[in-house]
């Protein structure tokens, strides 16, 4: 499909006009692909992939068209072709060139680089940029679930690992909690509860969860600790949740699991590496405990949050 690059003026007076005639606003288009206003809007400005009508007063419209160009173009993302070239490949119906740098690679590469001389300006530059162009799932999937897993790699015993794990993990929940007190702001409606379920500081994946879950439109609220039996109920009492994720990435203690659980009253996810660790005994408390819920790792939480209806 080729969209032109031109800006076409639809033949309607108002935007309530248009959504009569089934046209979409940027908020939807972003509700139904995932792909936030900004970055759809970088899309159009940058490199034309995305070009929306507007009515005479400028306001961006989107039709069916447009919705699955936009899941075409994630489909090219996700295979790690740098955005720049996108619109040339669904255009001309090119196939993909081997040697095709792999953005993805070259910019974990980058942060790697920044993260070990401890350059938080520079970790901010790149991922800014990042974020601006790609969706919030996609650099999850595609940049920073990766990122994590090669710079545990690199922290075996590796002389400064701890240095650099405490700089990125502090810099990964200041950035993403800046983010989503900001998001909160703006949002209304009850909000998931993220709890740190280890006793280990700053665990990245949770910080992941709550960030795909903000990106989502959805209140968050993170407490960085484990609540002890009674104050999760009295937490869930003051917060009224849509739903509560607890999130380990070690062995817990699934014999006080459902008294801790007690008087929650609202779906729980049990999410991260527990969750593999205690396998068989969790698929049994799921048929004991009403609305738990199991994911793996933060693409999976989310993925299950957005079927339950929960974002």
């Amino acid at each position: 499909m080729n969209v032109s690059l031109q800006h076409p003026t639809l033949p309607v007076e108002d935007v309530a006009q248009a959504l009569e005639q089934g046209w979409l606003p940027i908020r939807e288009v972003a509700r139904q692909t995932g792909v936030n206003a900004v970055t759809l809007r970088a899309w159009e400005r940058r490199y034309g992939l995305i070009v929306p009508q507007r009515t005479p007063k400028g306001h961006r419209l989107f039709n069916a068209e447009h919705v699955q160009r936009i899941q075409t173009i994630l489909t090219w993302l996700n295979r790690g072709v740098p955005v720049s070239q996108v619109k040339q490949l669904i255009d001309n119906a090119q196939p993909v060139d081997d040697s095709i740098e792999n953005e993805w690679q070259s910019l974990r590469q980058t942060l790697v680089q920044a993260i070990a001389q401890l350059a938080e300006r520079r970790v901010d530059d790149v991922f800014n940029q990042a974020m601006a162009l790609y969706p919030p799932r996609t650099l999850c999937e595609q940049l920073l679930l990766p990122l994590l897993k090669e710079l545990e790699q690199r922290w075996q015993g590796q002389f400064g690992a701890q240095m650099e794990r405490v700089f990125f993990h502090s810099w990964l929940r200041s950035k993403f909690g800046a983010r989503m007190y900001h998001n909160n702001r703006q949002l209304n409606g009850p909000p998931l509860l993220l709890i740190n379920h280890s006793d280990l500081p700053l665990e990245p994946h949770l910080w992941l969860s709550a960030w795909l879950a903000s990106s989502a439109d959805c209140p968050v609220e993170v407490f960085d600790w484990p609540l002890p039996n009674g104050e999760l109920a009295l937490a869930v009492e003051h917060l009224q949740p849509r739903a509560v994720l607890l999130y380990s990435s070690k062995a817990i203690h699934l014999a006080a699991l459902p008294k801790l659980l007690s008087g929650t009253n609202c779906p729980t996810l049990i999410a991260g590496p527990t969750v593999c660790i205690h396998q068989a005994e969790l698929a049994v408390l799921t048929q004991d405990i009403p609305q738990l819920l199991l994911a793996e790792d933060p693409l999976s939480a989310h993925q299950l949050l957005i079927q339950r209806g929960l974002l």
